[in-house]
């Protein structure tokens, strides 16, 4: 199993850098919305709906709001010329917002995994409500990596994705070589409160590494960026262990250990972006913050 997933990371994991540091924004935009998308397809399968047509109906639902978002500045030149409005262009920016339910809503999940876990695993949730759930948490992980590739320089989408992964790496042999006490056992016996701070320590070296990178290539450092994106680095990876519980979650109630199979070693691709989904909007809100203090 280990040396699958050694052989299915090291293919795509040089993909994923490339299609990072060369495809134009938009293009990298449209790959990861085909990413989201199967993986929205594999949420549909969690939810216990097998019929195809609302599951197809799901996913057409998913793509329209991507390209809405994706094209906005185009709606509101259209609204410009149409009702003859141009002060809607003042309303450009709203769709930052979107941010705040999103960040709130992975806090609301840390926070709920943390001390509820065993309530949550008992908790009966209608169909409805996990395709609502699976569409917001879908849509906003899309919406927030397109944006942070094509709003900011390449090296801090670049600097995200290198964060979990080490997180990941990290948590995954701190928990093999030194994991004893389970950090949520009712969900994932394999998470250990050991790998949870060895994620959290390659955080702040990967922070402190970045931060290095940032004063060597574009001599010099803005006053608070080490603190802010140690700070940062801690929280995004946080939030994306309890992402990862979170889907952890869902499988559990379905009753299925692996959202697909997808990927050799992995299991779907829900399996291996877990963590990425839950992160990014929480990462996005600081990289927001910190370029505009």
């Amino acid at each position: 199993m280990l040396l699958q997933r050694i052989i299915t990371a090291s293919i795509l994991a040089p993909l994923v850098i490339l299609s990072v540091l060369f495809l134009p924004p938009e293009y990298f935009a449209l790959l990861w919305g085909l990413f989201i998308v199967l993986a929205a397809w594999e949420w549909t399968a969690l939810t216990g709906q097998e019929k195809i047509i609302p599951r197809v109906l799901f996913l057409l639902v998913l793509i329209f709001t991507m390209v809405f978002v994706h094209y906005w500045t185009v709606f509101l030149q259209i609204v410009v010329e149409t009702f003859d409005w141009p002060e809607v262009r003042n309303y450009s920016g709203i769709i930052e917002w979107l941010v705040v339910p999103a960040v709130l809503w992975w806090i609301l999940i840390m926070v709920l995994i943390r001390n509820a876990a065993e309530s949550l695993m008992k908790m009966e949730i209608k169909p409805f409500i996990k395709v609502l759930i699976g569409w917001f948490i879908l849509f906003t992980a899309w919406m927030f990596l397109s944006r942070l590739r094509i709003l900011y320089p390449v090296d801090i989408t670049m600097y995200f994705l290198l964060l979990i992964w080490a997180a990941d790496i990290a948590a995954y042999f701190t928990g093999k070589k030194y994991g004893k006490l389970q950090l949520a056992p009712e969900i994932s016996p394999g998470k250990t409160v050991a790998g949870f701070y060895g994620a959290l320590i390659a955080a702040i070296v990967c922070a402190l590494i970045f931060c290095l990178y940032i004063y060597l290539v574009y001599d010099g450092l803005q006053g608070l960026m080490v603190p802010n994106m140690i700070l940062l680095s801690l929280v995004t990876v946080m939030v994306s262990i309890y992402g990862d519980l979170f889907f952890s979650l869902a499988k559990r109630m379905r009753g299925v250990k692996d959202s697909g199979s997808l990927l050799p070693g992995h299991g779907g691709l829900l399996d291996r972006l877990d963590s990425v989904i839950a992160a990014i909007p929480l990462f996005y809100a600081g990289i927001y913050l910190i370029y505009r203090s």
